[in-house]
């Protein structure tokens, strides 16, 4: 009898937790980035993005990012946001720019989850690019030189993707080097 409890609590392990093995732990900011947390709870504990959570939450973004998604982040370092021009930041978090900030912060977003290997897909699908809707409306450009996947802006900047595949409960972050900017 205990011996087939213990199988019936494997096989309940196996059936029900293949998810959890599946996806590993990764390390973004010297913080682990637990797959069963979600982009919000992970996000607050990397030293790199401290930035992108302060607008985050200045934006009133926190509870949408907490949801239940999925979603496809491509998650700019606190060095990213350096890169704009000085007083960019905190221009954007100004109250009047509100509606700005948010927008620069949805244009990061894709609806759904997309790891690396499925934008690789897309990108050959698509002979060498492909075209992704980001939650504010606008389009990102993703492309690959090599095995390094980069992203375009509408506005012609450039961002490499440095760490991909940081598996959320609710969909997967891709770290990337500069802000992307919309067209407007």
């Amino acid at each position: 009898m205990k011996a087939r409890k213990i199988l019936s609590v494997a096989f309940f392990a196996l059936v029900f937790g293949v998810n959890s093995f599946a996806q590993k732990t990764v390390m973004v900011g010297d913080a682990p980035m637990y797959p069963t947390k979600n982009i919000i709870e992970n996000a607050v504990n990397s030293k790199d993005h401290t930035t992108l959570v302060a607008t985050v939450k200045a934006a009133g973004l926190v509870e949408t990012l907490q949801g239940k998604g999925p979603f496809t982040v491509f998650a700019p370092t606190n060095a990213a946001f350096d890169k704009l021009p000085k007083g960019t930041e905190e221009t954007l978090l100004k109250p009047e720019n509100l509606k700005m900030l948010q927008t620069i912060l949805t244009y990061h977003v894709v609806a759904g989850k997309m790891n690396a290997s499925d934008i690789a897909k897309a990108i050959k699908a698509g002979k060498g690019k492909a075209t992704l809707k980001t939650v504010s409306g606008g389009t990102l450009t993703a492309w690959m030189k090599g095995k390094k996947i980069y992203i375009t802006d509408e506005k012609g900047g450039m961002s490499e993707v440095t760490i991909a595949d940081v598996n959320q409960s609710n969909g997967v972050i891709h770290v990337v080097d500069t802000v992307l900017l919309p067209k407007s």
